[in-house]
């Protein structure tokens, strides 16, 4: 099932920013190298470079690890690594920014420029870079990233992001051994995270949600930005109206089944409106994303709406019951939409 859901996020509007997606968000995490390799191509995409050399990935790939270390010291399953007790070793000043280089180009990109395009076990249909470091000693980035980062550079970014300190909270708390709570907190638009120990921010709500909706509003599918200093901007939205109360279906109406990021025009005119049937399916298709990408969130996700498909689906039509008093309040729908992109 999950294969199936992850083979339809990439074959509804099969575009390229799907296909990065779908290796940001559906592939198995063994490390973080893959959300430090992904930022740095993005970065020296917008430079229009074409050919890097491993010594200039070295220097963008090491600085997102290094960041990253200062926060959550744990970057990979595995308990040993040469490459990340040389970024601990940069960061506590003990060695230099040179050997740092030194040493990530020498083990630094085992096995993820190789594993990078792949998605379930074969090589997705677009290629961002091409390997050449037998030839040239480095890779060369395709014109299909170029075009990529011209039309979507700040949201892939922040959607990385975001991704990457998921993963970051999952391994931190031992999910799935212990279950992670994760709620929306309004006030500062972020995913907290909490459990016995802690209660705290994990990441901003926006990037964690619009890679699913490919940078879409959920309702009409028009484009939608992360980038607050962008016109477009995505507003969170409660599917369910937040109003009706802390549950819905036997749900916590703030829990990350519920949310989704729409329009400006969309979010205003939906309100406090209950949602038209048709945007249940989607949202159980949504869910499903979520669920079949590994992704941090899944415990929780199961755990508030159900562990099986049937189960999700049978709360979602349980809470458009209970919203719309058994079909009695008029549901919302939006006045138009562009073609589905999820």
């Amino acid at each position: 099932m999950s294969s199936k859901t992850r083979t339809e996020f990439v074959s509804l509007a099969p575009t390229l920013d799907s296909s990065w997606r779908a290796l940001i968000l559906f592939g198995r995490n063994a490390a973080t190298y893959k959300f430090a390799l992904g930022l740095s191509i993005l970065e020296l995409g917008r430079a229009e470079q074409e050919l890097v050399t491993l010594e200039e990935l070295a220097v963008p790939f090491a600085r997102h690890l290094c960041k990253h270390l200062v926060v959550v010291d744990r970057q990979a399953l595995s308990s040993r690594s040469e490459f990340l007790d040389a970024c601990r070793s940069y960061n506590s000043g003990s060695i230099s920014h040179e050997q740092l280089i030194n040493t990530t180009v020498r083990v630094g990109f085992r096995n993820v420029l190789d594993a990078y395009h792949v998605l379930d076990g074969r090589d997705i249909d677009h290629r961002f870079f091409v390997d050449e470091r037998r030839s040239n000693g480095g890779i060369r980035l395709t014109a299909q990233l170029h075009e990529l980062v011209a039309g979507a550079y700040e949201s892939l970014s922040a959607e990385t992001q975001s991704r990457w300190s998921l993963v970051e909270a999952a391994w931190e708390l031992n999910v799935p051994q212990r279950l992670l709570t994760v709620r929306f907190d309004p006030p500062t638009l972020s995913l907290l995270a909490q459990d016995h120990r802690r209660r705290a921010p994990i990441t901003g709500a926006r990037g964690a949600l619009s890679g699913y909706q490919k940078g879409s509003c959920f309702y009409c599918f028009s484009p939608i930005s992360v980038d607050p200093a962008n016109a477009s901007l995505g507003q969170v939205d409660h599917v369910f109206p937040w109003s009706i109360g802390p549950t819905v279906g036997g749900a916590p109406i703030d829990g990350v089944w519920n949310l989704v990021l729409a329009c400006a025009r969309c979010n205003t005119g939906k309100s406090n409106r209950p949602p038209h049937p048709r945007y249940i399916e989607r949202l159980n298709r949504r869910n499903e994303y979520l669920i079949a990408s590994h992704h941090p969130l899944r415990p929780t996700l199961v755990a508030q709406t159900g562990a099986t498909r049937k189960d999700r689906i049978s709360t979602l039509r349980q809470a458009l019951d209970e919203v719309t008093a058994g079909g009695v309040r008029m549901a919302w729908r939006a006045p138009d939409e562009y073609a589905p992109r999820f």
